[in-house]
């Protein structure tokens, strides 16, 4: 398993931006897909975005298509959610992810704790 740690999470207004970014430590960075989950309060954890290992390919949910954009610096360890436009249902508790390229959350087996993310209208 990899060590991840988040950050970047926040109040901002709704249309407003916030920057998530995920630091791994503990084994080769490289050699696992990423991906960013959020939960809210009552609400089952749902897939955000995905990057494959080297960067190349990357996934969105639906939901977020067009806002938010996923990228990773290997070199650093680092992912980033970069989060445009937000809105309030995109308040919730983000969670990076290291495991293999997949929109479900039974394909990561390491989790970071989570960082929380409120929007207000």
């Amino acid at each position: 398993q990899v060590g991840l740690v988040e950050s970047g999470g926040g109040l901002v207004q709704a249309g407003g931006s916030l920057r998530l970014s995920c630091v791994a430590s503990g084994r080769t960075f490289s050699n696992y897909a990423m991906g960013w989950f959020r939960q809210a309060p009552g609400k089952e954890r749902e897939f955000v975005a995905a990057i494959t290992r080297s960067g190349a390919i990357a996934s969105y949910a639906d939901s977020v298509k067009g806002r938010f954009t996923v990228f990773r610096d290997n070199a650093k360890n680092t992912v980033t959610l970069q989060m445009n436009t937000l809105k309030p249902e995109d308040t919730a508790v983000y969670y990076c992810a290291a495991g293999s390229y997949s929109y479900g959350s039974e394909s990561y087996d390491s989790w970071g704790q989570g960082t929380q993310v409120t929007v207000s209208s």
